[in-house]
């Protein structure tokens, strides 16, 4: 698949023929009238869009990609194969993004940012891999200060944390205990921002702020209780890990959220952790 711009050779009541640049009538490739945006007459110039149609036919639309090689934009995945992912990026058909060119494992509808670039066959392809993009795009950010909300997409996941495109095309860093739950390379989240850094980046948050989170936390072990039988092995000698990996809490506030409900005596405390009063 790739845009290129042919003259018309010749027309019938299929469509028009484009040059194929061959010197053989029979290479002549067809741009069908339902693939014509526009009239189009022998010996004009077209941009049209070559891909192979279901017979393995090389095929001309004049429905090209909405955005250019190089450019990013917020795409649509309209299919999942064992290879990859085909993305709507307004052609006639889906352009194809390889795993090795993927953020994770995005799924049918999905929207994820990512730009179009040609690979080594000369083929239009797909990439998530738009960190250098997004750094050249960014704005350095105005008029935000701590505790802003701010709205934008994830753009990249890695052991460190997660990375945002704001809407104020901001690039926003939420460290890993900042997240309370699984997110997925292409969602949009609103976070607080909880730092304004020197160089125009921001840090932030998706947890709750103290004061709103001991309760949420509290009411989230309380439920794990109710789904356990009404009890739980965590206590004061559980390690962090394993504390943070079932309820996505550092030790402190878990620690302070089961002090929580202790003080207002819905558990208490037995041998080898807690129980429902």
């Amino acid at each position: 698949m790739t845009v290129a711009a042919l003259k018309v050779v010749r027309t019938n009541d299929m469509g028009a023929f484009l040059d194929a640049g061959t010197g053989k009538t029979s290479d002549d490739i067809l741009l069908h009238k339902a693939q014509q945006t526009a009239e189009v007459s022998i010996g004009e110039t077209v941009k049209v869009f070559l891909y192979l149609d279901p017979k393995k036919r090389l095929t001309a639309s004049m429905r090209v990609p909405k955005m250019r090689e190089g450019q990013i934009a917020r795409l649509k995945i309209i299919n999942v194969t064992g290879d990859g992912a085909f993305v709507d990026v307004g052609a006639e058909r889906g352009i194809f993004m390889p795993f090795a060119e993927m953020r994770g494992r995005p799924q049918v509808g999905e929207i994820v940012w990512a730009k179009l670039y040609t690979d080594k066959s000369g083929k239009l392809a797909v990439s998530m891999k738009v960190s250098d993009e997004i750094r050249r795009a960014s704005k350095p950010a105005e008029g935000i200060k701590r505790g802003d909300k701010i709205k934008g997409a994830v753009f990249n996941i890695t052991e460190a944390g997660a990375f945002v495109f704001s809407e104020q095309r901001n690039i926003v860093f939420i460290a890993r205990k900042e997240i309370s739950r699984e997110l997925r390379v292409g969602e949009v989240v609103e976070a607080r921002v909880t730092f304004v850094r020197g160089d125009g980046r921001l840090n932030a948050s998706l947890l709750n702020q103290k004061e709103n989170a001991l309760e949420v936390d509290a009411e989230k072990i309380f439920a794990f209780m109710q789904r356990n039988g009404g009890a739980m092995n965590f206590h004061d000698k559980t390690s962090p890990e394993k504390i943070r990996a079932v309820f996505r809490l550092s030790k402190a506030a878990f620690k302070r959220a089961v002090g929580h409900l202790l003080s207002q005596r819905r558990v208490e405390k037995i041998d080898n952790g807690f129980k429902i009063v």
